[in-house]
């Protein structure tokens, strides 16, 4: 426990952590803004999602950190890396040993850090038996997890006993997170509501910046926000092979975990990334992919978005802004590196650039609200029903001079690639996910 806790011989010594040191010395770094927001109040039992690659360690020692900087007792902040315990009972044990230490110094509260908790199994069993013993209760309980939580419903497995606790997710960077490191001069206001009028209002103020911040977009297609890839894009002006490998071998990691099959998985990945942006149907991949049947490719596409790698957006009725789950789904993949790690894995093409704006308009906007799309005659690329928002990409178009209203949509946005319009509403997609805080 000792090796994981520097801090325990004094707060200064947080500065032999590994990660911290290796987070302060390089030239690109960034503090994400959970480190800001999250709240950590006894008793609570957190949880932190995301996809692998992203970066959750370093934010939970970035927590801690900044915990440091207050009158809290050094001792009173036990981290530990879960991936060296086999079961349930050595996180007992573990958990025990450490409020054993806690009682001995006369601490009455404590934040406990437990990393990758998923790799022991049934870890589940242990924090539950000790929140019902009372064993935790001035404690804050700070728990990072993967897929497996989804997968296996472990997350679920705490009714009643979360306390203040919450569920926080780790995305990769947004367009405006990247917006800010490779070009910290450009300003433009957040965009925090997400009216119509708003939009307009605070794109047409940043105009000024637009040829900055579309070439910081083009960038952001390339190297998505991937941390490893953002840095060796900022450093190197390329995404280094080290970043790709890192991120596929541990996707191929996770489908081994779970013994589904890799050929599989290659034959979804390549359906999703060659139907860009088109909406497509169960039967259709898996009589064009070779894939046993429709039920399999719903089972993996439900993994893939419990994995955090990609996303289906459903067809919204627009007048009960309910999903329609009969009709076809459009799949995006949740950052835009992933469609070069994929398509060379699947041995593909990388969708046309219009394609990759439009996913990524919709994985944005899916961090934020529940998202779709409508089509007849015409289509609305994402849909927003709980802001009864419409978003169209118009990359490589002319924009229409016509105002849609659909049902109980009652505004459109045209996303372009450098027009403006008031009415209707149309602004670069460039400005808006520059302001627009996912």
């Amino acid at each position: 426990m000792e090796e994981q806790n520097p801090w325990w011989k004094g707060r200064e010594f947080v500065k032999e952590d590994p990660d911290l040191r290796k987070w302060h010395e390089s030239k690109i770094r960034w503090i994400p803004r959970l480190r800001e927001t999250v709240e950590l109040k006894p008793f609570s039992l957190n949880f932190l999602f995301g996809p692998r690659q992203v970066g959750k360690t370093t934010l939970v020692k970035l927590i801690i950190e900044k915990i440091l900087e207050s009158q809290v007792d050094p001792r009173a902040i036990f981290y530990y890396r879960c991936d060296r315990l086999s079961d349930h009972s050595e996180l007992y044990e573990l958990i025990k040993g450490y409020l054993k230490f806690k009682k001995a110094l006369g601490l009455e509260n404590s934040y406990i850090f437990l990393d990758e908790i998923t790799f022991p199994r049934e870890w589940y069993r242990a924090i539950k038996y000790l929140i019902d013993a009372g064993e935790l209760e001035g404690d804050v309980l700070f728990l990072t997890g993967s897929w497996s939580m989804f997968v296996r419903r472990e997350a679920e497995a705490f009714p009643g006993r979360r306390g203040y606790g919450r569920n926080y997710n780790l995305n990769p960077l947004s367009f405006r997170e990247f917006l800010k490191l490779r070009n910290p001069r450009v300003v433009v206001d957040e965009i925090s509501e997400l009216d119509p009028e708003e939009i307009w209002r605070k794109c047409i103020s940043a105009r000024g910046w637009l040829n900055e911040v579309n070439a910081a977009f083009q960038d952001y297609l390339k190297c998505g926000g991937y941390p490893l890839a953002v840095k060796s894009f900022l450093e190197e002006g390329r995404v280094s092979e080290e970043a790709k490998d890192a991120i596929l071998a541990s996707f191929l990691s996770d489908i081994a975990k779970l013994r589904r099959s890799e050929g599989v998985a290659k034959r979804v990945l390549k359906a999703v990334i060659e139907k860009l942006p088109s909406p497509v149907s169960l039967h259709g991949i898996a009589k064009e992919f070779e894939i046993g049947s429709h039920k399999t490719v719903f089972y993996y596409l439900d993994l893939f978005e419990n994995m955090f790698i990609l996303k289906n957006l459903f067809y919204i009725d627009p007048n009960k802004l309910m999903e329609v789950h009969r009709k076809q789904r459009k799949v995006h993949l949740t950052d835009p590196l992933l469609y070069t790690v994929f398509s060379e894995w699947c041995l593909t093409e990388v969708p046309r650039e219009n394609a990759l704006v439009e996913s990524v308009v919709a994985s944005h906007l899916a961090r934020a609200f529940r998202v779709g799309y409508w089509r007849n005659q015409t289509e609305v690329d994402v849909v927003t029903p709980e802001k009864r928002l419409g978003f169209e990409v118009k990359w490589g178009t002319k924009v229409s001079g016509k105002e849609k209203v659909l049902g109980r949509i009652k505004h459109v946005v045209t996303l372009t690639r450098d027009e403006f319009n008031e009415k209707p509403l149309a602004v670069p997609v460039s400005l808006f996910l520059a302001g627009f805080n996912a």
